[in-house]
């Protein structure tokens, strides 16, 4: 027979049908307002499930600093440089100090800056790109939920396996509805620079992939080669490609940043872009305009994305969690045009 542990905040918030975060203000009586009927539903759901509160989390619940933690994969990078800038366009009016850190996709990094920022009672964290390896999901709900019971608030931006606010940009109807473009040109031999494992570029992979499936030319694994989101390991999966005896009519970079970096090796293998090979990529970041050719690709409204999670994490919400989606845009520059006649 197996036991479980004991009650979490998060069983109450469950059993409530409230967030996290209302539970723990009436939980842990924090100064915030919440209405009498959501008051009664979490003491009821409490004493239901025989919840023990946290007298140490109750403490902390008055005593947050005005930091806000921002956990992305890497400042450095246009995508996230960009849903930073709408972050903290938001906290500057939120009187927020925004502390960024650079978690390169590592797990272990990501759960030990959320102890740091919990140490240091930061008021509110954001967490993008995030993994989802099952135990890593699994450790990072754990200590989230601690941070949330001790009075801090959270939002994620990208879609996760966790019950807490999102900000959801469309990145599988992006993608669909470029890969729908290519097609409509009349590609069927269409190869991918994917990413890591994080769900924006799993949505993206799916969402060209199921454009293809729809016209009877899938997109076979052989077809898929990784990169890291930077131009310097996109370069060398275009050689890869050609390494490998593909021969594709066009190319889908998952982000922009990677389809500079394909371009450049298109051109030292002599490939002219879009006569010999179409070429595309995600994101619409502020170069992709001005390339020769200038770049397709799909705009992601970064600022918006930054502005709408930092305002979920500061709003004092009595709702249980929720999604927010953002809508992507297909943007068909000179990169791409009809296959060549063979």
């Amino acid at each position: 027979m197996t036991t479980r542990g004991p009650i979490t905040l998060m069983d109450v918030a469950k059993h409530a049908g409230v967030s996290l975060a209302t539970a723990s203000r009436v939980v842990n009586g924090s100064d915030r307002r919440v209405s009498s009927a959501l008051r009664e539903k979490v003491t009821a759901s409490a004493e239901a499930l025989r919840y023990v509160r946290n007298a140490y989390a109750q403490a902390l619940a008055r005593s947050r600093t005005s930091i806000a933690g921002v956990i992305i994969y890497d400042i450095g990078h246009p995508y996230f440089a960009g849903v930073i800038r709408g972050i903290q366009r938001v906290a500057v009016e939120a009187q927020q100090i925004v502390l960024i850190c650079n978690s390169n996709c590592d797990p272990k990094r990501e759960l030990e800056y959320l102890t740091l920022l919990h140490e240091h009672r930061a008021a509110t964290i954001i967490m993008a790109a995030s993994g989802y390896d099952p135990a890593y999901t699994q450790r990072l709900e754990s200590q989230l939920e601690s941070f949330i019971d001790g009075g801090g608030r959270v939002a994620l931006i990208g879609r996760t396996q966790l019950n807490i606010s999102a900000v959801l940009p469309d990145s599988f109807g992006g993608m669909l509805a470029l890969g729908t473009e290519l097609t409509r040109l009349g590609h069927r031999k269409v190869a991918v620079i994917g990413g890591p494992r994080i769900a924006v570029v799993d949505d993206r992979t799916a969402g060209i992939r199921a454009a293809l499936a729809a016209v009877g030319a899938p997109i076979g694994d052989r077809w898929i080669v990784p990169g890291d989101l930077h131009r310097a390991s996109a370069e060398a999966a275009v050689r890869e490609m050609y390494a490998r005896g593909l021969d594709p009519t066009a190319i889908v970079a998952i982000n922009d940043e990677m389809a500079i970096g394909a371009l450049v090796a298109l051109r030292s293998l002599g490939k002219r872009v879009p006569h010999d090979v179409s070429l595309a990529g995600f994101d619409d970041i502020a170069v992709s305009a001005d390339l020769e050719p200038a770049l397709t690709t799909v705009h992601v409204p970064l600022e918006e994305i930054g502005e709408r999670a930092m305002r979920i994490a500061l709003r004092d919400a009595e709702e249980p969690p929720h999604n927010e989606r953002v809508a992507t845009r297909l943007i068909v520059r000179a990169s791409i045009a009809a296959p060549r006649a063979e």
